[in-house]
């Protein structure tokens, strides 16, 4: 599981790049979620089932949602279908789709590989334990991020809305 664990975080740090380096929302956003995925497969690989379970479905699923809800806001008009034309052109997809072929491949080897000796005295954690931290030792954080990103939904929408304009005469 070692090799799983440095070859999902290599590309997770790959797909952070392309995030980082792409100057297109679309793009940017597909490249995210390849690397949310990436970073639920490390967390699988470290024996922690449910917090890449919680990745999934959180992050890569809700949350990625909201940003794409976000985009369409920003993106307003009717120039806006020939834009998203262009970036939904098939190109686009041959990145994240190879980084996500890669990590398919190496579930499926995780999954269908016999377990080791090293893995013997490895333990799972528990939905409750991880519940029992968010909620007790890490309520604060939990609870400032929650409000880090109601602030950036509320920002997004000011700055995507537009204004009624008077009609000039």
């Amino acid at each position: 599981m070692e090799f799983a664990f440095y070859f999902c975080a290599g590309i997770a740090v790959a797909a952070t790049l392309g995030v980082i380096t792409h100057t297109n929302p679309v793009h940017a956003l597909l490249y995210l979620i390849v690397s949310l995925l990436a970073v639920s497969m490390v967390f699988f690989s470290l024996g922690a089932p449910f917090a890449g379970a919680l990745e999934i479905i959180v992050y890569a699923g809700a949350i990625m949602v909201l940003f794409v809800f976000v985009v369409m806001m920003l993106n307003l008009g009717p120039a806006a279908v020939d834009q998203e034309r262009k970036w939904l052109s098939p190109g686009i997809w041959i990145g994240p789709a190879i980084l996500s072929a890669l990590l398919l491949i190496q579930l499926l080897y995780a999954l269908f590989e016999q377990p080791s000796s090293a893995a013997i005295g490895h333990t799972d954690v528990q939905a409750k334990a991880v519940g029992t931290s968010l909620f007790g030792p890490y309520l604060l954080a939990v609870e400032l991020a929650a409000l880090l990103l109601l602030a950036a939904l509320v920002a997004a929408f000011h700055l995507g809305r537009h204004e009624a304009k008077e009609p000039s005469q």
